[in-house]
C-alpha cells in the first residue's frame, strides 16, 4: 500500500477594513484576496494552487503584497519547505518567467462536444485504430489497478527517463508531484483510472484520467482531464482512445476534454480526432508550463 507521507493544504485569506456606506460609516471586512497551496515532497514542496484578487483590487500590486506574505509564512511555519511549484496554462513574458525555472513544457489538446455525439466520437477512433492497423503495431495498453503494481512502476529509477516526464515529475490536474514514496497516497485517493504499455517490466507509455467533473462552463459543463506521458504515437492514440471509451457512460451534456502530452505527439493526436461532427477541437495549440522558484 501507499505510504502517508506528509501533505497539507495551505490556504491565506487576505481580509480588509473598508468604510462602509451605511449612514454611520462603519468599517466592514471584506476578503479581497487568497491564495492556497499543497505541502508535498515529504513538506519540502509547496504546490501553489491559486492566486485570486477581486475584480476592484487587481492592478494595484495586492497579488505581488500577498505572495511576499505567503512566503515569509512558509518559511516560519514550514522551515523545511525549500521550493515553490506551479503551474500555468498562459505564457506570462520573459519579465516574469525569469524570476523561476522552466522545468517542462507540455502541449495541450482541447475538444469539447456534448454526450449525444461523444459516444460516436470514441466508437470512430476505436474504428481508425482498426483500419490504421495501429491497434495491433505496438504492444497493447493494459490497466493497472494493484496499488502494488503501480507503486513498483512509478517509484522505478529509470521511469522519468523513459518517458520523458516533465522536469521529472507527473502532473495531475495540474499538480506537479515528484515521484517519491510520500506523494502516492495523494495519487492513491483521487481514483484515477491508469494504462501503461504491456511491453513488460519497464513500459515505454504511461497514463491516467482524472474523474469528470462538473464546472460552470456554459451553463454547467464536465471537465475530462487525460494526461499522457511517453513519445510513441500508436500507443498515445491508444491510450486516448481507451480513457475517451472508459468514461462513456458517465457523460452527460456537454463536456470540455484536454489531453495533456509531449510536445511532439500533439499534432498527430489532433489530427486523429479530426473528422466528427460534434467532437471538436476546442482551442488551438496551448501549452502547460511547469515552473519553480524558492519561496
Amino acid at each position: 500500500m501507499f505510504g502517508r507521507g506528509e501533505t497539507c493544504h495551505i490556504l491565506i485569506v487576505v481580509v480588509w477594513n473598508t468604510m462602509s456606506k451605511t449612514h454611520d460609516c462603519r468599517y466592514v471586512r471584506h476578503a479581497v484576496a487568497l491564495e492556497s497551496g499543497l505541502l508535498v515532497d515529504g513538506g519540502e514542496t509547496v504546490i501553489v494552487e491559486g492566486l485570486r484578487v477581486c475584480p476592484n483590487e487587481r492592478g494595484c500590486g495586492l497579488a505581488g503584497v500577498i505572495q511576499r506574505f505567503v512566503d515569509g509564512y512558509i518559511k516560519r511555519v514550514y522551515p523545511n519547505a525549500k521550493t515553490k511549484r506551479l503551474t500555468r496554462g498562459d505564457d506570462p513574458g520573459p519579465e516574469k518567467l525569469s524570476k523561476f525555472t522552466l522545468l517542462a513544457r507540455r502541449a495541450i489538446l482541447s475538444l469539447w462536444g456534448d454526450s449525444e455525439g461523444f459516444d460516436s466520437f470514441v466508437s470512430g477512433l476505436k474504428e481508425k485504430l482498426l483500419v490504421s492497423d495501429e491497434s495491433n503495431s505496438s504492444s497493447p495498453l493494459v490497466p493497472v489497478k494493484d496499488l502494488d503494481a503501480l507503486k513498483t512502476l512509478l517509484l522505478d529509477s529509470d521511469l522519468s527517463s523513459r518517458l520523458q516526464l516533465p522536469g521529472g515529475a507527473i502532473i495531475q490536474d495540474w499538480q506537479p508531484l515528484k515521484l517519491m514514496e510520500s506523494n502516492l497516497h495523494i495519487l492513491a485517493r483521487r481514483n484515477l483510472t491508469w494504462f501503461v504499455d504491456g511491453s513488460g517490466g519497464k513500459p515505454l507509455f504511461m497514463s491516467f484520467h482524472t474523474p469528470p467533473y462538473p464546472i460552470p462552463f456554459n451553463g454547467g459543463s464536465l471537465r475530462f482531464n487525460i494526461d499522457l506521458y511517453g513519445t510513441d504515437t500508436s500507443l498515445a492514440k491508444k491510450a486516448l482512445t481507451a480513457h475517451l471509451n472508459s468514461v462513456r457512460s458517465e457523460i452527460q451534456g456537454l463536456v470540455l476534454v484536454h489531453i495533456y502530452m509531449h510536445q511532439t505527439l500533439w499534432e498527430d493526436l489532433k489530427q486523429f480526432c479530426e473528422g466528427h461532427e460534434t467532437v471538436k477541437q476546442f482551442r488551438d495549440y496551448w501549452e502547460q508550463l511547469f515552473l519553480e522558484r524558492e519561496p
